[in-house]
């Protein structure tokens, strides 16, 4: 009698152990999966950024083209938003782009504030039409950014919670940082003063 308690204690322990082991592989392959689809999920947004930064970066040329006959004598801003242009094609971390791409919105606020001063230059068809475009691909960069960021939240929190933490640490998972570009629309938008207006 006790070796038949035994042997179905044996059993029931070794069927136990199985059901545990199945679990635990099972919560570490829908973990891993889903750590996988997420990082997926901020590499796609991102290039969806990347296409938007390159075509931001391909109307700048022909921006600069058309305020040179303009502003001759604007040459240091001129030199500052082509200069600012090449830097950005040098970084490889999102800490240095996130840098690169605010200097180079700064320097396109002054940019098309040369507008303002020339007249001429705002009411040139194809700098208005540059400019239109400009503001498209603005846009689009802040919309491809709250997608990005999205991802970018998703993924960490899923790498910082337990018990999926677990898994990321065992199959290093890191954590990514968001993009934080400022809008030359947004940064170009003035702020009335209501009691002014009084």
């Amino acid at each position: 009698m006790i070796i038949a308690l035994t042997a179905e204690f044996g059993i029931a322990a070794f069927v136990f152990s199985v059901v545990i082991l199945i679990a635990l592989l099972l919560f570490v392959a829908v973990s891993f999966n889903r750590l996988v689809r997420y990082n997926n999920l901020v590499d796609e947004a991102f290039s969806g950024i990347d296409v938007q930064l390159k075509r931001r970066h391909e109307l700048i040329p022909n921006l600069v083209e058309c305020v040179k006959g303009y502003a001759n004598f604007e040459r240091s801003l001129i030199e500052d938003v082509v200069a600012a242009r090449s830097s950005t094609a040098t970084t490889n971390d999102m800490a240095g782009l996130n840098a690169k791409e605010n200097g180079l919105t700064a320097n396109l606020v002054k940019f098309l504030a040369l507008a303002e001063a020339y007249p001429e230059l705002k009411a040139d068809t194809n700098f208005t039409q540059l400019s239109a475009q400009l503001v498209e691909v603005e846009d689009a960069i802040q919309y491809s950014r709250r997608y990005f960021n999205g991802a970018v939240r998703n993924l960490n929190i899923s790498i910082e919670s337990f018990p999926s933490n677990l898994v990321a640490n065992l199959f290093d998972f890191t954590t990514k940082e968001f993009f934080e570009v400022e809008s030359v629309t947004e940064r170009a938008t003035p702020i009335i003063d209501a009691q002014a207006l009084s």
